[in-house]
């Protein structure tokens, strides 16, 4: 093996000094020493493996103290065989936050994987499938993150075959391809290279081949044949300098004809990796299209090697890719704090791993970089997590939008937000970015929280009152003794878990009594006064839609806390009956200032205009629909089925009684169950 290290402290001595290249070497000693007759799948001593994760490294001009970790990364194993999702989440999310302090570890990891890809053919058909998976959802896409298109690339062409489909392109029919293409490429290179040098730009062409994996992925993405992927011309040319990229631009555009809309400024607009460049699609005279590249010799280094290019270049050249990366980096520390466990983290991070991007303005010109179908709100949380969790409604180029809408390329948001507001759980449906969805439960949750202890509160404490105490009343001890019972931590994780449904109050309530105390004595005199304003735990049943002025009770659900049901639920009698600790009296407060749903069932003569007129008298009585539909009774008669938002029965009476009086209407009803 020493022949190896031989020839890759040569490559070190290029640009690492002499005290460094002998800190790798020695690294090398220790692990050899460390792995000894240790042996790889393929029959090779296991230093090779390390060694050429180092070499890897080298070609990227790492730094000695990373080709060290390179070859010491497999010394302690840190994690043995994992079989269960939750322990490989925890991994993967121990490698996040650990490069978020080093930027250096995920390189290190990434050209372990990648080397770990180029062995691949020695495993298990089912264990090489799952690493190749792994690679294309996870390390592959971190590296695109990052910048590091090798690596990304070098990954997807070792797993191509392992997960590619019937579409596949044959590999002799690329050849044949590209070889009927050679003399096409070379007379639109000579082209460019006679028109650059004409006008005195001195660049390097050069002709970029699609690999099967490139090939295969546009196929299936834009849902293109074979022959339309390979009628495409790509050409990178590379120049000095930024202003050279725009003179070279013009000059493309002089010799072939632009392809409207197909131009894209990454130069003043990078990528969210830091990828820079100037891309166009042009025709040439020949007809075929001609795909342009044009960026610097940085620029070019950056888009192989991402934040790795920081170490190949340290003479003042701006690395974006370092900046970009950095700036994603530390976004991880955040969805750290919001996510419930190392699943959710891990599922954060994969939804944050977006190739396509779109670019949006603030009102005062900041570009924000968001995933391709990201919405005003996902726009609110990458402004700031408090604009998000405040945000009340968006201005989408001057004019009100809805929070759903999806952004596009070149749109000027403006948030509106209030102090009071809070992040709505609906959101979770159409939100896409991970900083806004880890944002949102993370509040959700915390106001789950407050709300479910606050209802615990009051639900024991009305239990409690029917044997005339309460809470404050009832001595430490009792309670800590109740709540090692209970296994509980505390009296607030107790009042939770009340609150939630997920222990009925009266069963808690009698065990923080004496054994002797008598039966309650006022057990359903009290009813629970609610506002609507419970939030999170407090449902209304949809099977029957209550309302302020209705006689109501609840019944704990669960998970879900209070169910509000009126007193026509069928299942009520059946419940006080089997579930008597389920069911809890209500009452509406005096105060109550909300829109409840309710639903309308409406026998009709089938005539023109019914629906509008019916749509009109309830907009008059200043309530919402909800959901409207209409079907046929029989050949004469139609039945419409409306919800609506209104404030309360007296609300609903007074709609009612304007449908009514409706020429055309025969029969109006609530529904009650």
């Amino acid at each position: 093996m020493n022949a190896g290290l031989d020839v890759l402290c040569l490559h070190l001595n290029s640009y690492l000094a002499q005290d460094q290249v002998s800190a790798v070497r020695a690294a090398y000693f220790f692990a050899e020493q460390a792995h000894g007759s240790q042996m790889r799948r393929d029959g090779t001593p296991y230093i090779t493996h390390p060694l050429a994760v180092a070499e890897i490294l080298a070609h990227m001009h790492m730094d000695h103290q990373s080709l060290m970790a390179a070859m010491l990364h497999d010394v302690i194993e840190k994690v043995g065989h994992i079989s269960k999702a939750e322990a490989q989440a925890e991994n993967l999310r121990k490698m996040m936050l650990a490069m978020t302090r080093d930027i250096r570890v995920i390189i290190v990891k990434l050209a372990d994987r990648l080397h770990n890809m180029r062995t691949l053919d020695v495993l298990r058909p089912d264990k090489r499938k799952r690493i190749a998976q792994e690679t294309l959802d996870i390390y592959a896409p971190l590296a695109n993150r990052l910048g590091m298109h090798e690596v990304r690339s070098n990954s997807k062409i070792y797993v191509f075959t392992l997960v590619s489909d019937a579409r596949t392109p044959d590999s002799k029919a690329v050849k044949v391809a590209y070889g009927s293409r050679h003399e096409t490429m070379t007379s639109i290179q000579r082209a460019l290279e006679t028109r650059l040098k004409e006008v005195g730009i001195d660049a390097h062409i050069l002709g970029r081949k699609k690999h099967l994996f490139s090939i295969y992925q546009k196929m299936k993405e834009k849902r293109k044949s074979f022959t339309e992927i390979m009628d495409v011309y790509g050409f990178r040319i590379v120049v000095n300098n930024i202003d050279t990229c725009y003179r070279t631009l013009g000059v493309t555009h002089n010799l072939f004809k632009p392809i409207p809309g197909k131009f894209k400024d990454y130069i003043a607009i990078p990528k969210a990796n830091g990828y820079q460049s100037l891309h166009s699609i042009l025709k040439a005279k020949s007809g075929v299209p001609v795909e342009i590249q044009i960026r610097t010799e940085a620029m070019e280094a950056m888009a192989n090697k991402g934040v790795a290019a920081h170490w190949l270049y340290k003479d003042g050249v701006e690395n974006r890719s370092q900046a970009h990366a950095q700036e994603w980096l530390s976004s991880l520390i955040e969805l750290q704090k919001n996510a419930g466990n190392s699943l959710d983290f891990v599922e954060n991070v994969r939804i944050d791993l977006f190739p396509d991007e779109v670019y949006v303005f603030t009102p005062k010109g900041r570009i924000l970089t968001l995933p391709q179908g990201a919405t005003s709100v996902d726009f609110a949380y990458a402004v700031h997590s408090d604009v998000g969790n405040s945000c009340v409604a968006v201005k989408v180029d001057g004019r009100l939008s809805p929070l759903s809408l999806i952004l596009s390329t070149g749109q000027t948001v403006e948030v509106i937000t209030a102090p009071s507001a809070m992040p709505n759980p609906h959101w979770l449906n159409f939100v896409i970015t991970s900083k806004a969805r880890s944002n949102i439960r993370h509040v959700l949750k915390e106001q789950q929280h407050s709300q479910s202890v606050d209802l615990g509160n009051r639900l024991l404490d009305k239990a409690l009152a029917a044997y005339n105490t309460q809470l404050t009343q009832i001595s430490d001890e009792v309670i800590k003794a109740v709540l090692q019972e209970l296994n509980f931590n505390s009296i607030d994780s107790l009042l939770e878990d009340i609150g939630l449904g997920n222990h009925a109050p009266q069963l808690v309530a009698r065990r923080l009594l004496p054994d002797n105390t008598q039966e309650p004595i006022r057990i359903n005199k009290r009813r629970l006064a609610i506002k609507g304003t419970e939030g999170l735990v407090l449902a209304y049943a949809r099977c029957c839609y209550p309302l302020p002025g209705d006689s109501i009770f609840g019944h704990l659900s669960a998970g879900r806390g209070i169910v509000v049901h009126r007193d026509v639920w069928s299942y009520l009698m059946s419940e006080l009956r089997d579930n008597p600790d389920k069911c809890v009296a209500l009452q509406w407060s005096k105060d109550v200032n909300r829109d409840f749903n309710s639903e309308l069932r409406i026998e009709v003569i089938n005539q023109r205009g019914m629906l509008a007129d019916i749509a009109r008298e309830v907009t008059l009585s200043e309530a919402n629909i909800d959901n409207i539909q209409m079907t046929d009774k029989d050949a004469h008669h139609a039945v419409i089925s409306i919800t609506l938002e209104v404030k309360n029965r007296i609300h609903l009476a007074q709609i009612l009684k304007r449908i009514r009086i409706l020429t055309g209407v025969e029969k109006v009803i609530r529904l009650k169950s």
